[in-house]
Parts: structure tokens; sequence; C-alpha cells
């Protein structure tokens, strides 16, 4: 019975390192900070939402690696279409309420002028280069 085990482990220990490999990876590569001087959306964006959505907008290979798909907030298609009180629901509540389970409710940390300027600049990420503010 020994050496049935002795491959059960090692595959087990397998496992486990390459899940602590993983995991040091994604906190090593991937943490954004906002740049020197950045307006406060911006440096509530990448402190609250850059985790899943990266510091672009386009998505983080951080969610990815975890099985989540966050939307693509530089598609003007995709946030365009949605009402401003819709994304700042969405932010407050949580996507959940919404039918967008992985999204997770900010409300509680954040007031609604954060939330207002989160939208704004939600929105600028949105805009097809070269478009104006």
């Amino acid at each position: 019975m020994r050496r049935g085990l002795r491959p059960l482990l090692a595959l087990a220990l397998a496992i486990a390192l390459l899940g602590v490999f993983a995991a040091g990876l994604a906190a090593v590569l991937d943490t954004p900070r906002a740049r020197p001087g950045a307006p406060r959306a911006e440096r509530l964006f990448v402190a609250l939402c850059s985790e899943c959505h990266g510091a672009d907008g386009r998505g983080s290979w951080r969610a990815a690696l975890f099985l989540i798909r966050p939307g693509d907030l530089t598609e003007p298609s995709r946030t365009g279409r949605e009402s401003d009180q819709y994304l700042a629901d969405v932010i407050r509540h949580g996507g959940a309420p919404l039918g967008r389970p992985g999204m997770p409710a900010f409300g509680a940390a954040l007031k609604e002028e954060d939330i207002r300027e989160l939208v704004t600049y939600v929105r600028q990420l949105a805009r097809a280069p070269g478009q104006s503010p």
C-alpha cells in the first residue's frame, strides 16, 4: 500500500508547487501603480479595478489566470451603450444584482463622488483614439 501512495503524494506536491509558483507570479508581475500626479479617479481605478480590468482597462492576465473574464472597458460599443446610472450601480452594488456575478461591490468603500469620478474615468477609457474628451 505504501508504494501506491508515493505517486499520489508526488502528484499532490507537484500541483501544490505549481499553485504556489502561479500565485507568486501573479503577485509579483502584475501589480499596477498609478502614475505620479495622477488624478483621484485614475488612482481609484488603479487601486480598485486594475487587478481585474488591467491598468489600461483591457483586462488583466491575472484575472484570466483565475478564470475571470472582466469586460474590456476600452471598447466603446461595450460601455458606450450603458447609462451612467448603470455603470454607477455596477460599481456601487457589484455585478451580481445585474447579472454580472464576477464584479465586486465597492459602495461601502466609496463615496458617491468617487463613484461618479470612476464612471467618468471609465467613459474616458472607452473613447476612440483621437476622440476629444
